[in-house]
């Protein structure tokens, strides 16, 4: 009776080691997928598009070794700048890269291989607007880095009456509107500080 044992428990053993093997799989197949999950929506929510110069900003211009092309300039109204031998020139609707680069080939006529830098010193163009339950809404200037938790703190806080945990950020890009869920209460206990995101022109905080 002993001998005719032995097959069946080796193939039950065989078995039971198998299944645990194809768990331990299945289990490493979810963690792998639950973290690809968090960092593909970290990433989404912390992406940075290129800044796009708008009338009213302050760019800075600074040409190395170059006093007399390093100097402040605003953006016109008419989305123009003006700028010493190149004149006027289109900075509204473009980057800081696409302005550089023009400066600089323009440049080349005075200036032997000028090397330019273009930065935005003030972007009085690009603005954010909260809604809502917030002690001060309407709209305010977007600042560099500028996150969700800053702009609260800009607009004077919550009324009693707001929904922390139910805040919407409504984004729009590419004649899309995307809607970012953010939850106050989940920030600040540290649960979910990926939702502290940063904001980008034009988004709109609601808060319920």
């Amino acid at each position: 009776m002993k001998k005719n044992l032995i097959i069946p428990i080796i193939l039950l053993t065989l078995l039971l080691t198998a299944c645990a093997s194809d768990t331990r799989s299945v289990d490493r197949r979810i963690r792998n997928t639950e973290s690809t999950e968090t960092v593909e929506l970290g990433e989404t929510q912390t992406d940075e598009d290129t800044y796009i110069i708008g009338k009213g900003d302050i760019l800075e211009v600074t040409t190395w070794k170059e006093e007399d092309f390093t100097r402040e300039v605003p953006v016109r109204i008419d989305g123009k700048i003006s700028f010493p031998l190149v004149g006027d020139l289109q900075a509204a609707g473009r980057t800081t890269e696409a302005v550089t680069a023009s400066i600089q080939e323009q440049l080349k006529e005075f200036v032997t291989h000028p090397v330019v830098s273009v930065a935005v010193k003030v972007p009085v163009s690009q603005k954010f607007y909260i809604i809502g339950e917030i002690v001060k809404p309407g709209e305010y200037p977007l600042a560099k880095d500028l996150t969700v938790m800053q702009a609260f703190a800009l607009a004077g806080g919550f009324t009693e009456w707001a929904g922390k945990n139910e805040i919407i950020v409504i984004r729009r890009k590419n004649e899309m509107e995307q809607k970012i869920r953010v939850n106050y209460q989940d920030i600040i206990k540290g649960r979910a500080l990926h939702q502290d995101i940063p904001l980008k022109a034009d988004d709109i905080i609601v808060v319920p």
